[in-house]
């Protein structure tokens, strides 16, 4: 039996996302219960006064990037979470339109691990929490959160 540290949350992203992937033995792990208590635990069920869930099989990323320049346009402060990256993880998160730093990641990782406690969690169910601390530490207008594969028991739609 293999037990894997807990990165700190000073740890490089690469270290984080190693350790996310071989925590859960599931890819995909439908239901919204764990990584509601989850989220509760973090106080982020609402991330901002307005979230928009984007959902559908094709154009969810242009859907989002195209409500995303229009809100900021109109002066919103606005975050988007995103999936899958296509480079770097950090792709997934974005506020103002830009990518935050590989330190924000890891602080909310470190956030969610230790609010965690023995629930388990899919590597998707874990960064759409980190998404969701993000944007609360960000003090955002509005969240648009593109629905992963799960449908209507996607992580996203804890909000």
């Amino acid at each position: 039996m293999i037990i894997k540290r807990t990165p700190q949350a000073a740890s490089p992203l690469a270290s984080w996302l190693s350790y996310l992937e071989n925590l859960h033995s599931k890819t995909i792990d439908l239901g919204l219960e764990r990584v509601s208590q989850v989220a509760a635990r973090l106080g982020v069920l609402k991330p901002a006064p307005f979230v928009f869930t984007v959902a559908g099989t094709n154009g969810k990323g242009t859907t989002c990037r195209t409500l995303e320049s229009i809100l900021m346009a109109a002066g919103y402060k606005v975050g988007v979470y995103s999936s899958p990256h296509l480079v770097r993880y950090t792709e997934r998160v974005r506020v103002q339109g830009q990518e935050l730093p590989e330190s924000a990641h890891t602080a909310s990782f470190a956030e969610i691990e230790s609010a965690r406690g023995d629930i388990s969690l899919t590597y998707f169910e874990y960064g759409t929490l980190s998404a969701l601390w993000l944007f609360k530490q960000a003090q955002l207008d509005v969240v648009i959160l593109e629905v992963g594969l799960g449908g209507r028991l996607d992580a996203t739609n804890i909000v």
